[in-house]
């Protein structure tokens, strides 16, 4: 059952009502996932078969079709691996409405759509291999036993959606990190930051995508 309150702004935003935040920039959510997370992460120069990303806060899907529109552009043969973290799915008319706003994404939004319209949490195409682990990400992210080249830190702001940057959790992100592994995310809150150096990650506040002045990334060691 979706639980997600959701709105839409200027009828085509979505804005989670639960976290009164929308889920992806309203100047241009594409070019902001790019700038961020892509290009923050030091991608495609990193990609290879097996590649593997963990994300915090699924959302509408749009940080995993920038990823997989990526990935074919770079012919890197062999499978991406794409796990994320969600407590609230959205339906799969919200997700194909989101992800509708893009229209540069189109093809591989209709290649997915019928798996989010069947509410699917793991699929296998090709050269991806998805995976939604849905629930609260500070008990399931110590249940698994991988660790991620990548990590997408993109849940709603700190200051709204606390519990995806709690200092516990972001050890959790570093511990399932791999050495020479690195995070990304549109947050440059001195918590986040503090938290993320803590854990053992070597952060860096970098310039921002739009109006936002300043990111982070992160980096751990060899």
């Amino acid at each position: 059952m979706n639980d997600t309150a959701l709105s839409w702004r200027d009828g085509d935003i979505p804005v989670s009502t639960r976290f009164d935040d929308p889920y992806y920039s309203i100047e241009n959510g594409l070019a902001e996932t790019r700038y961020v997370f892509l290009t923050g992460n030091g991608l495609p120069e990193r990609f290879r078969d097996g590649f593997r990303i963990m994300e915090l806060g699924f959302g509408t899907g749009l940080n995993l079709l920038a990823t997989l529109e990526l990935w074919r552009m770079s012919e890197t043969p062999g499978r991406l691996l794409f796990t994320t973290f969600e407590a609230f799915p959205l339906s799969g008319e919200d997700m194909r409405r989101a992800q509708a706003g893009f229209p540069e994404l189109a093809s591989i939004a209709a290649e997915l759509a019928p798996f989010w319209q069947k509410g699917a949490r793991a699929f296998d195409l090709p050269d991806l291999s998805f995976r939604m682990i849905e629930g609260d990400a500070r008990e399931t992210l110590p249940q698994l036993d991988v660790q991620a080249d990548v990590w997408f830190l993109d849940g709603f702001s700190p200051a709204k959606n606390p519990e995806l940057w709690e200092p516990e959790l972001l050890r959790g992100v570093a511990a399932h990190t791999a050495p020479g592994g690195t995070a990304a995310t549109y947050s440059a809150a001195g918590a986040v930051r503090r938290a993320l150096d803590a854990a053992g990650l070597v952060t860096e506040r970098v310039p921002g995508y739009g109006r936002k002045r300043h990111m982070t990334i992160a980096r751990k060691a060899q």
